[in-house]
């Protein structure tokens, strides 16, 4: 489980859902949410959510090629901080609230896979390292 993957697979995703809350926010609420008519002030607070997650895109896109820095281990601990946030937050909407878009319950397995996929790589070591420890 490469960390180079990780953030690759996380920039992409993130980068993409970003561009798309900051330009057509209703898109991802409705698929998400299933909110047809947002308000002006959700219309905005998304787009600020596209900007958050456009810069994690970009962040992850710039670090998928580092080899194990503390910025990196940073990064991941932001990421996985992020998706299980999301992954909850996404959960409670569907369960607790009631929203229901086609896409919100791929989005909570998508952001526990990530969360998963972020703590493995947190917790395996590289080879080579000098410890005996598994591969990445």
């Amino acid at each position: 489980m490469h960390r180079a993957h990780l953030f690759l697979v996380t920039s992409i995703l993130e980068g993409v859902t970003g561009v798309t809350l900051l330009v057509l926010p209703s898109v991802p609420l409705l698929l998400l949410l299933g909110v047809r008519e947002a308000a002006p002030e959700a219309l905005f607070v998304s787009r600020v959510a596209g900007a958050a997650l456009l810069a994690l895109g970009v962040a992850c896109w710039l670090a998928r090629n580092d080899e194990r820095s503390p910025a990196q281990f940073g990064l991941l601990i932001g990421v996985v901080i992020y998706d299980v946030v999301a992954a909850a937050l996404l959960g409670y909407a569907g369960i607790v609230l009631g929203m229901d878009g086609i896409a919100l319950w791929p989005a909570v397995v998508i952001h526990s896979g990530l969360a998963v996929w972020c703590v493995v790589c947190l917790r395996v070591r590289p080879r080579g390292d000098g410890s005996g420890a598994g591969a990445t």
